[in-house]
């Protein structure tokens, strides 16, 4: 009967190759979370799509804890960078700054209010009298009547804006959708 004979350094090989995988794999799992909870929010809450209850739900509460968990978990995949760094080549290298710049741009945007950009007020409307305008006849409206002052204002429009400052028969009015 005989054993395989395992030199002690073929040993230290090993544990060294195994710590190394599991650097790595916890560098992508903490910079794949880092991204994720930036553009979970961002995907799901966009204008002009389809936004399920559920999704909304998911995409608010993943927007609301963001800022501690991309802290926590992008200070993690630098750590672990940082620990692969010595041992890493070329392309071990490249992959892990690129990495690491999609962590810190997904952190730094978990802490914007990237929603206002996309849904900024109108505040200068601009009027044309029903005979100058351009709607299709099928076009949907809102409108408001003060007084003898009266606004009407295309859905498709306010469906970017969501929000719209006016004054209508001397009252400020902020039109929403």
């Amino acid at each position: 009967m005989s054993f395989p004979l395992v030199s002690l350094a073929d040993s230290v090989h090993s544990t060294k190759t195994h710590r190394s995988r599991g650097a790595w794999a916890a560098f992508f799992l903490c910079s794949l979370v880092t991204i994720a909870l930036f553009f979970i929010p961002a995907f799901i809450i966009r204008p002009f799509r389809y936004q399920s209850p559920r999704g909304l739900l998911l995409a608010m509460a993943v927007h609301q804890h963001a800022p501690l968990l991309t802290l926590i978990t992008a200070l993690a995949s630098f750590i672990f960078a940082l620990i692969l760094w010595r041992t890493s080549r070329l392309w071990g290298k490249l992959g892990l700054t690129s990495a690491l710049l999609l962590v810190t741009f997904s952190a730094v945007m978990s802490r914007l209010n990237y929603f206002e950009w996309m849904f900024h007020p109108i505040d200068g409307p601009q009027f044309l009298a029903q005979s100058q305008s351009k709607l299709d006849t099928s076009e949907m409206i809102m409108a408001i009547r003060i007084g003898d002052d009266t606004r009407a204002y295309p859905i498709s429009q306010m469906a970017y804006h969501h929000i719209l400052n006016d004054v209508v028969g001397g009252v400020p009015v902020a039109v929403t959708y």
